[in-house]
Order: structure tokens, then sequence, then C-alpha cells
């Protein structure tokens, strides 16, 4: 089950006794937990039947103790376990979920991990409730999940804006969302998002970033490459040498991952794990610089990244390190 399928069930008023929200990303975690902390109960409910405890300051008899209460002048009562990695003799929680009240709606945000799916526990959650287990999202589905993020906003985001957005921040879901919604904030309710917004209110250049870098290497486009890396040299934080080296190795690595792939876009697009919108940016790069310059750039990306942190360098500035590398990937 998905997150969202949780929270849709639950404005259909459709409950389960348990929820167990595990695995790798946050971010699914907290928009569940979040939702049943602020949405499940009105706010006269909320002072008697909601409850919100942290695995790190609690102990599995709390816990329990809190599930086994009836709620009070509502027909539920809310639980939410919090942090319940952190909290010790977490399997005594078999207990209670083996026979859990129909009146509790028992919510476990369990971060950083999943339980032993062998265990007694991981089998009767299964058995009694709902588990959602999550995982980081890959990088080339990124770009959708901001398209649907924004979409189920009622707001539309353009393919460049999106990209920007992922370009920068990366794979934080967290972090991706707070700085949509701050975005959202500040513009009209019928406004597209597009580039210009994104350099306006995240603080991200719309032309002078690693994505137009990488592209402007892969044209080999000699006077727009060393117009950013000018930009990068008088702006450090926009473009970091540690921030861009490792990605544009990842952008040559997967070029040279193009000469060995038979088929057309979607194929090329499933064996370099991206979206289907860069395929053609990677075809048009492979074959300006052909198998044997993109393994080159490769040995050169390396070399340079050592050079950034010190070894086999005198000393030479980070600009000036880079106007070198990218002359020679072109030249």
């Amino acid at each position: 089950m998905e997150y969202q399928d949780i929270i849709k069930d639950w404005k259909q008023k459709k409950y389960k006794p348990l929820y167990w929200l595990e695995g790798e990303e946050d971010f699914f975690i907290d928009q569940v937990s979040n939702y049943a902390e602020h949405h499940l109960l009105d706010e006269a409910e909320k002072g008697f039947n909601l409850t919100i405890l942290y695995g790190k300051d609690t102990d599995w008899s709390t816990v329990i103790n809190a599930c086994r209460r009836y709620p009070m002048f509502a027909e539920k009562q809310v639980v939410v376990l919090k942090e319940a990695q952190s909290m010790k003799d977490i399997l005594k929680l078999e207990a209670y979920i083996d026979n859990p009240l129909s009146s509790t709606i028992f919510v476990v945000a369990h971060k950083q991990g999943k339980i032993d799916g062998r265990s007694k526990l991981a089998k009767l959650i299964k058995e009694k409730g709902v588990l959602l287990s999550t995982k980081k999202m890959y990088d080339n589905q990124l770009p959708g999940w901001v398209e649907a993020y924004v979409s189920s906003l009622g707001r539309a985001i353009s393919q460049k804006a999106g990209i920007l957005l992922v370009d920068h921040i990366g794979n934080d879901l967290s972090r991706m969302a707070n700085e949509i919604d701050k975005l959202l904030v500040n513009l009209p309710p019928d406004k597209k998002i597009d580039e210009n917004d994104i350099e306006k209110y995240v603080g991200i250049s719309k032309e002078y970033n690693v994505f137009e870098l990488q592209n402007a290497l892969g044209q080999k486009d000699i006077t727009k490459v060393m117009r950013i890396i000018r930009y990068f040299a008088a702006n450090p934080k926009a473009g970091p040498i540690q921030m861009v080296l490792p990605a544009l190795y990842n952008f040559f690595s997967k070029m040279n991952m193009v000469f060995g792939v038979k088929g057309g876009e979607k194929e090329i697009a499933a064996a370099l794990g991206v979206h289907p919108f860069f395929v053609k940016d990677y075809v048009n790069a492979a074959r300006q610089y052909g198998a044997e310059g993109t393994e080159k750039a490769i040995l050169l990306l390396h070399a340079y990244n050592l050079r950034s942190i010190g070894i086999n360098d005198s000393g030479v500035e980070d600009g000036e390190l880079m106007k070198e590398l990218v002359y020679k990937l072109m030249y």
C-alpha cells in the first residue's frame, strides 16, 4: 500500500486498528503520521483522544496502556508513536497488536530501517493492520515525483522547473516538498511554476547551475561552459566543486553506458536509470565525445576530484581547477 492510499482510506472513514510505517524514506512516513495527528480527530476530540508518544522517551507498557484506553466523547482515539526505532523492547508491542482495540487507531512511525520480516511482530502487523514499507526513490523517479506532488496540490510545474529543483536539492523529498510549498505561497493560484519562479523564490539560477553545465559540456559549447564556470567561481555556494564534480562524473558515466545499449530511447532510459526526458541529451553528448572521448572524460574527472581534495595538487583555486578541467574535457 502507498502512503496516499492510507490517507485516501482515512478521508473515506475507513480505519484499521494499526498502521505500521517503516523504511528509508522519512517523507512518506511523516505524511501519514502528520495526517493522523492533525486530521483524524476534530479539535474538540483531540484534547481527550489524541496521544503522541516518542520512542526515546517512552516504553512498551506506556504505549500499550495508551492504546487500551477507550475514547472519551468520540468514536475513536488516535495514538501516534513517533521515532519508534528508538524505543527499547519494541517487540513487546506484540501483546497489544495481537489483540488490538477496534476503537483505537494506532500509528507507528519506525524510521531508518525495517523490523525483521521473519519475526512474530512482523507477521502480526500484516495480519492485524496495514504495513507501509518505504524506499528511497531512484534519481530517475524524482522529476515525476515533483510533477505528481505539485499536481496533488492542484497546481502545475514546467518540466524545466522540476529538473532545476531535482538537480539542486537531490533525493531529499522533505526538503523538496518544503521548497515547493514555499513557492506556491508566493504564486497566484492559477500560476504554473516555471524556471523564473525557481530562480526568484528558491535561489537557483536558471542559467548557471550544474544541469546547464552538463548540457553545455554535452554540446561542447565552450562559450557557455566558461560562462557558467566563471559564475561558479564568483559565487562558490551556487556551484561548489565538491557538488559539481560528482554530478559530472555521474553524467559522463551514464553517457558511457549509451554505447552498450541496444534499442531506442525507452531501452536507453531503462538502462541508464534516467527519466526519458533526458535520453536525447545523453545520446547527443555520446555522439559528440565518442566512446574513447567519454572514457577519457571519466578518467579526467577522477583525477581532478583527487586534486580538489588536495591530492597531487599544489593548491590551485577551485575556479581555476574547473576551468582547466572543462577545457581538457572538450579538447
